[in-house]
C-alpha cells in the first residue's frame, strides 16, 4: 500500500482557510444576534439566559439556524479564491441578516398581535413556534437566493 506525499503548504493553506472561513460565520452569527436584540424588546440576553422567556429563547434560536443556514450557503457559494471567498461570505452573510431583520419587521406588521409582547411573555406561545419556523423557512428561501 503506498501512503503518498503530503503537502504541507496545501496543508497549511486549508487550515488557514478554515479559520478565517469559521470567524467569518461567527462574526455574521453575532452581528444576528445583535441585530435581533436590537429588533426585540428589552435585553434578548437577559430574556433567554436570565428570566427565561421561552417564546424569546425560540425566535433566537430560529433566527440563528436560519443564519447558519444563510452563512453555510455563503461559504459553499463563495469564490475558490481565499480572499475573494471570504469576502463573498461576509457580504452575503450580512446581506442574509439585513434580510433576516427586514422579515423579522415583516412578521410583526402582518402577524395579528405585537411581536414585542410576545418575546417578553413569560407563558410559552404557540405564535412563537409559529414566527419561529417561518423565520426558518425565510432563512432557507434566503439562503437559495445566494446560490
Amino acid at each position: 500500500m503506498e501512503f503518498g506525499s503530503v503537502d504541507a503548504a496545501l496543508l497549511g493553506l486549508g487550515v488557514l482557510a478554515t479559520l478565517l472561513y469559521f470567524v467569518v460565520g461567527l462574526a455574521v452569527l453575532a452581528v444576528g444576534f445583535v441585530a435581533l436584540d436590537v429588533l426585540t424588546p428589552g435585553n434578548l440576553r437577559q430574556q433567554v439566559y436570565t428570566d427565561r422567556h421561552p417564546n424569546a429563547a425560540i425566535l433566537l434560536g430560529a433566527n440563528h439556524l436560519a443564519l447558519a443556514i444563510i452563512v453555510v450557503t455563503a461559504i459553499m457559494t463563495s469564490d475558490d479564491a481565499l480572499g475573494q471567498g471570504l469576502v463573498d461570505s461576509l457580504v452575503y452573510g450580512l446581506l442574509g441578516v439585513v434580510l433576516q431583520g427586514v422579515a423579522l419587521r415583516l412578521l410583526d406588521a402582518f402577524v395579528p398581535g405585537h411581536l414585542r409582547a410576545l418575546v417578553t411573555e413569560p407563558r410559552m406561545s404557540g405564535a412563537a413556534w409559529a414566527v419561529g419556523s417561518s423565520l426558518l423557512a425565510i432563512g432557507a428561501v434566503n439562503a437559495a437566493a445566494l446560490s
